[in-house]
């Protein structure tokens, strides 16, 4: 079990640096991490690395805990290949595992995503062209009208404003990585600006592959409430509204009423 701080990223990364050794698709596979950050997911972690084991069986995984009190550590020991803790931060716990990280292609996925079968050889194709620097996959929400309208606006909107989040499993070359800086510690959005850094630093694309997302925010705080809710944030964001006063909205308009229907 490790333990690291996001700010020395860089310089643990750079110390086990190492670079793709020839163009095939196994060698690729054979140098993926994927980083997975919790906190308190013990009902979803051990099904959900076993999933991730059956479908990435060549990738290292590396599950990033950000404090639990629910036994998530204990139930994830034995089921990946590293474990590290750190303090409880989305972007500080992704920092953390990516530190610790072997491979030199680095993806971010969450507890409870369902990643595509043939992930490894979408990501392969993907990354064997040595002018892209990172990529993402589309997302897939359950059946059902209103998810299939958030998941099309959302694709779409997505380009046209350079914004992708974590759920869409954003994966990057280990050096681009670096060259960003990791994950931004900010209080929200940080994965939109690590996008929007990585599509700066070179060519950025994205697989057709779907990878199929929990629904439970949405059946907790309501389909049309959240949905509502990310679009009106997003607006803000791009007319720069500061990042405190959107994780402030998004507490009100999403966390809280998350409890209340708990």
């Amino acid at each position: 079990m490790l333990s690291a701080d996001s700010s020395t990223v860089s310089a643990k990364m750079r110390s086990g640096d190492r670079h793709l050794t020839g163009d095939s698709e196994k060698n690729v596979r054979t140098q993926l991490s994927i980083i997975v950050p919790v906190f308190n997911e013990a009902p979803l972690i051990r099904p959900f690395l076993q999933h991730l084991r059956d479908r990435t069986p060549e990738a290292e995984i590396i599950v990033a805990d950000g404090g639990s009190s629910d036994g998530t550590v204990d139930l994830a020991t034995g089921f990946c290949d590293r474990l590290v803790k750190s303090d409880r931060s989305r972007a500080t716990q992704m920092n953390t595992g990516a530190s610790a990280a072997r491979g030199d292609i680095l993806w971010f996925v969450h507890v409870d995503a369902e990643v595509p079968l043939g992930s490894l050889d979408e990501i392969a194709g993907i990354m064997n062209d040595s002018k892209v620097v990172g990529g993402y996959f589309r997302i897939r929400l359950p059946r059902g009208f209103v998810y299939r309208l958030t998941d099309t606006f959302a694709h779409y909107a997505g380009i046209l404003l350079r914004m992708r989040c974590g759920d869409h499993g954003l994966f990057c070359r280990r050096t681009a990585f670096l060259d960003i800086g990791g994950f931004p510690e900010v209080p929200l959005m940080e994965d939109v600006q690590f996008f929007r850094e990585l599509c700066r630093s070179g060519r950025v694309t994205y697989s057709d592959k779907r990878i199929l997302v929990n629904p439970r925010r949405y059946e907790s705080v309501g389909r049309i409430s959240l949905t509502l809710a990310y679009g009106f944030i997003a607006t803000l964001y791009n007319f720069g509204v500061p990042l405190s006063m959107l994780a402030s909205i998004y507490k009100r308009m999403c966390c809280d009423r998350c409890c209340r229907h708990r």
